[in-house]
């Protein structure tokens, strides 16, 4: 009789527990131990004419390590999400002057644009701020024994290149990236709207 009531216990107390984590979204036992929620991130996009639109929540680009190697080539693998970096001076768009905007090779995310360049005398592509401080984020890097800055895309977290404090005003601050983690695409009304500023 007592071992038939802890059992029935045991099975009554089983059966509340799932019947509670099926409820909490959260909860590693909904839905088969997976939940539908996608991480966030808010940030700023262009317009067809380059101009900034207001901070808007999207969903974080997640990814498998397989998913990225299919999708992407194996140099920008190895850089936008292995943390490389490539030769100077050898960059499709370090001596880059058309008017457009540089987007991210993983997602899309818009991070810079021509108005924002600069030639750093470095070899690489650099830019003295980002479309928008949302769409890059930073991180410490002490890889090689140095003590650096790195720059992620805000949205899937690739690596794009590193950050120093020896830019031009006004921010004197030096964007410096990997031609590999960037697409291009040229906007000549980016060229119109800075025409326009300066009259």
């Amino acid at each position: 009789m007592t071992m038939s009531y802890l059992i029935l216990s045991l099975v009554l107390g089983i059966g509340f527990t799932l019947i509670a984590c099926a409820a909490d979204s959260n909860s590693p036992f909904a839905a088969g131990g997976q939940t539908n929620q996608i991480p966030t991130v808010e940030v700023r996009l262009l317009d067809d004419k380059g101009q900034l639109g207001p901070k808007e929540a999207v969903p974080k680009v997640i990814k498998t390590d397989a998913e990225w190697r299919k999708q992407l080539t194996a140099e920008q693998y190895k850089i936008a999400r292995g943390k490389g970096t490539e030769p100077a001076f050898c960059g499709v768009f370090y001596d880059n002057h058309k008017p457009g905007i540089y987007s991210c090779v993983c997602c899309g995310l818009p991070l810079f644009t021509s108005e924002a360049k600069f030639d750093s005398g470095t070899g690489w592509p650099s830019f003295f701020q980002p479309v928008a401080g949302e769409n890059v984020i930073t991180k410490e890097d002490l890889s090689y024994g140095m003590q650096r800055t790195e720059i992620l895309c805000a949205r899937c977290d690739a690596h794009l290149g590193h950050v120093f404090n020896d830019g031009p005003k006004p921010t004197h601050l030096r964007f410096c990236l990997n031609s590999v983690s960037l697409t291009f695409k040229e906007n000549k009304n980016l060229t119109d709207a800075t025409r326009q500023a300066k009259h």
